[in-house]
């Protein structure tokens, strides 16, 4: 099933703008929608499951990203930090923030586990989790992933892969950790769906 073409629909320094607001007042924090658990929703629905196709990309729009989930997730922060990271197929990292302090080398162990999966499957890493129910061992069975490799990979939400109209492959990934799984994904399409547009065919 084709994806839809999604397009930003604000100016640039919009994102940081809504950073800057939500330093100054972040709020109380505003509950996460979770995403579809079962294989044909993740598939058919807008839930980022198999990630999101945009009309372009550049280091500009990995900013406004970036900053409108940094922007989404302060009211946590208190509680529970997260770290964001946005980079280029390449590897090249063009966004990365923490929400606050307490965040440890461990999210970015985390963050490096989901990207790699995104970028060997070619789909979100909450998909991966629940196309295997979260059961590792038989994740890794699956592709002969010894104890060694398995580790590099993680089946947990929070890696979403990002494709541009036109171009082959993953373009980019987003991840989030820190949150709950399902938060640390739902974040990311949260943040696309109300910030970007769909393209008409």
């Amino acid at each position: 099933m084709p994806q839809q073409v999604w397009q930003r629909k604000f100016p640039s320094g919009f994102g940081l703008e809504k950073a800057l607001v939500a330093t100054r007042s972040p709020g109380q924090p505003v509950a996460i929608a979770s995403p579809p658990t079962e294989m044909q929703a993740l598939l058919d629905a807008d839930v980022g499951g198999e990630g999101f196709t945009l009309s372009s990309f550049s280091a500009d729009d990995a900013w406004e990203l970036g900053h409108l989930i940094h922007a989404r997730l302060l009211p946590f922060a208190g509680s529970r930090p997260a770290l964001i990271s946005i980079s280029l197929a390449s590897g090249a990292v063009v966004f990365q923030s923490a929400t606050g302090s307490g965040t440890t080398p461990d999210n970015a162990v985390w963050v490096a586990r989901k990207r790699a999966t995104v970028l060997r499957f070619g789909v979100s890493s909450w998909l991966m989790g629940c196309k295997f129910d979260g059961d590792e061992a038989a994740f890794a069975a699956k592709f002969a992933l010894g104890p060694d490799a398995a580790g590099g990979y993680a089946i947990h939400g929070g890696g979403v892969p990002l494709r541009v109209r036109g171009v082959e492959g993953v373009v980019a990934v987003v991840v989030v950790s820190g949150l709950k799984q399902h938060e640390d994904h739902g974040v990311v399409t949260e943040v696309i769906r109300e910030n970007w547009e769909v393209v008409a065919e």
